[in-house]
């Protein structure tokens, strides 16, 4: 697991916050400067910042934990969804519904519907149906993949959820916060860090910045598989 550089963080342009008229105070330890009337994020607090959420987010791999990754802003959305796809975890990259988690048995049922119509469409039960009802349901099905289809192996809450922009994404860390999940969170110079329990100053509006950060985490997701099935191995060898 290779951290990023400080070159690295300053190619992709982490240290670029929002003008100083935005900024929330709260994010002061973790400015460097103001520069143009922009605030400038201090990328030794980043670092630190960025080990400090990796070490927690291998440990819960370790433990064969979920971390759901949530990231609706349009120039994240790939990157989030095809980085929590590279290592099996759940993610919501279209929006996010209110109660989704505080209100999981009612999504739950939902995500089983979904199922069940691409069941339904594939296994070829459906030859009574006429071609309007087929489209219908296909249509049903699309747009309930578009929303769900993230989280459908998700039988249970995540024990943490890492979110590219606490302020865009305030009601899953309201969720959250509500059922005691875990919150890790890209914290621009105009949001709380206090509000997640691991934040990482960043810009969260450039696809550079929020691609080298969650490119950490999921390879430190990654390591922490890794362990976790080294272990299991270790346990199931014969003692010689």
């Amino acid at each position: 697991m290779n951290k990023p550089t400080y070159k690295e963080l300053l190619d992709a342009g982490v240290h670029f916050g929002h003008q100083k008229k935005k900024w929330n105070p709260k994010m002061s330890p973790y400015i460097f400067m103001e520069r143009k009337g922009i605030h400038i994020i201090d990328l030794n607090r980043t670092t630190e910042c960025l080990e400090r959420s990796a070490n927690a987010m291998r440990q819960l791999a370790k433990s064969g934990k979920k971390v759901l990754f949530v990231a609706t802003k349009k120039q994240a959305r790939d990157i989030v969804a095809d980085a929590a796809k590279s290592v099996g975890m759940p993610y919501v990259t279209d929006r996010w519904l209110g109660g989704m988690m505080t209100n999981f048995a009612t999504i739950r049922r939902s995500i089983k519907k979904m199922q069940n119509i691409e069941r339904m469409l594939s296994d070829g039960s459906l030859t009574s149906v006429t071609k309007k009802e087929r489209l219908t349901l296909t249509r049903e099905h699309e747009k309930l993949d578009k929303v769900l289809g993230g989280i459908a192996n998700l039988n249970r809450l995540p024990a943490a959820i890492f979110v590219v922009d606490i302020s865009h994404e305030h009601i899953a860390i309201a969720e959250a916060q509500r059922l005691g999940i875990r919150t890790f969170g890209i914290v621009d110079t105009n949001s709380d860090p206090n509000l997640v329990d691991f934040p990482i100053p960043g810009n969260d509006d450039a696809s550079k910045s929020v691609k080298i950060i969650v490119q950490y985490m999921v390879d430190a997701i990654q390591e922490g598989l890794e362990e976790r099935k080294q272990v299991k191995t270790e346990k199931e060898e014969p003692a010689s």
